[in-house]
């Protein structure tokens, strides 16, 4: 899952990259506490790991969701609709049909919350990080105008 994820990141260009990374990374840092969060209160249980000392959550975090949110910025960034679209979108899929077929695969299932609550709490990122990004491009527009 992670290395799929990446062989997509090099299509995206590097002025992309560097444009969004800091973003991306700063939501899946958001997403690594709340995996701790989420496990502490059991929302969601995995049952596969690729190591004991390693979240389950974590090949989600640094592959599909890392690389889909520098995609998605890639494509939409500057069109709020659309970039909320899109994320309201993957993140139905995330929480409904792939949700259902992790389960099935015994990768992970939700426990104390149910799918429309999972959805919730993934999409209410994409206001947060849109947010962040917004700020850094502020930012930059500030320094480029001082020199």
């Amino acid at each position: 899952m992670v290395l799929i994820s990446w062989l997509s990141i090099p299509f995206l260009g590097w002025n992309s990259i560097k444009r969004f990374l800091s973003s991306s990374l700063f939501i899946s840092f958001i997403l690594m506490i709340e995996a701790y969060i989420g496990k502490k209160r059991k929302w969601w249980v995995f049952f596969t790991k690729i190591n004991p000392n390693v979240n389950g959550e974590l090949p989600f975090i640094l592959g599909p969701f890392l690389a889909g949110s520098l995609w998605i910025f890639k494509l939409t960034y500057g069109k709020f609709t659309q970039y909320i679209f899109v994320n309201a979108i993957f993140n139905i899929i995330f929480a409904y049909p792939l949700t259902w077929l992790f389960k099935k695969l015994e990768i992970y299932s939700l426990v104390r919350i149910k799918p429309y609550q999972f959805f919730l709490l993934m999409f209410s990122k994409a206001f947060l990080m849109y947010g962040y990004q917004s700020i850094i491009e502020e930012k930059k527009k500030c320094i480029d105008t001082i020199h």
